[in-house]
């Protein structure tokens, strides 16, 4: 009697946390929810139709991304980003994202080139669009391209647990008029030297577009701090 085989699911259904959990993540990094406002269970359950469970899991979980602290006394608020804050992150992922796209150039397949493209597509129409969920989801896929390419499984570990900070940075100065490059002509550098199978032209690219978010991101946060308006 033949074995029984079941069909690989190749994306498994979102659970209802996993739907809130995108929801509130969006609505931070978009800024719906201010820099250090309170999050109140019960309006947040009103507003998403869900119970309070689903509503503390989900703070646990965007607490653990960084994207909430809890204050004694006061509870839950929405974390700030300050200056301090933003040169680390950009430090980690200059460390990171430069030794990834190097090794993925060193290692890159015709698969992986055709993979690589693709995600920037999506990217790219992604950053067009300036939607918050839409960014996350495909910048997060085209990094995680890169870092699978080197064989930095580890090290993606690590950027995963940064990416809505990461996030909140990327729609702060995505509509900046004073960029060096726009954001999607920096992915497409990236991607270009990385298909190429050159990784000095991908480490390049890599700190070429981090060097102009990164100074972006400094003056914005500088402006915030003087004014004291997030």
């Amino acid at each position: 009697m033949p074995k029984a085989s079941l069909a690989k699911i190749d994306q498994p259904p979102a659970t209802l946390r996993d739907l809130v959990q995108e929801r509130m993540r969006e609505a931070i990094i978009e800024g719906v929810f201010e820099p250090g406002q309170r999050l109140v269970e019960r309006p947040l359950c009103d507003q998403l139709g869900v119970s309070r469970t689903v509503v503390r899991e989900t703070i646990r979980y965007l607490e653990a991304e960084g994207l909430v602290e809890i204050l004694p006394g006061r509870g839950p608020i929405v974390a700030r980003m300050s200056r301090d804050d933003a040169r680390q992150i950009y430090d980690i992922r200059r460390a990171l994202e430069t030794a990834a796209a190097e090794a993925c150039a060193h290692k890159i397949t015709p698969e992986g080139a055709t993979r690589l493209r693709d995600a920037l597509k999506r990217l790219q129409q992604g950053l067009a669009e300036a939607s918050p969920g839409t960014v996350f989801r495909t910048s997060s896929d085209f990094y995680a391209e890169i870092f699978e390419g080197a064989g930095h499984t580890v090290a993606w570990e690590v950027v995963q647990r940064l990416n809505g900070r990461i996030s909140r940075l990327r729609m702060l100065t995505l509509a900046a008029a004073d960029r060096a490059r726009p954001g999607p002509e920096h992915m497409a550098r990236i991607c270009d030297a990385i298909t190429a199978g050159d990784p000095e032209a991908a480490r390049a690219a890599v700190e070429s577009h981090l060097d102009d978010t990164m100074a972006i991101a400094d003056r914005l946060l500088a402006a915030e701090a003087l004014s004291g308006t997030p």
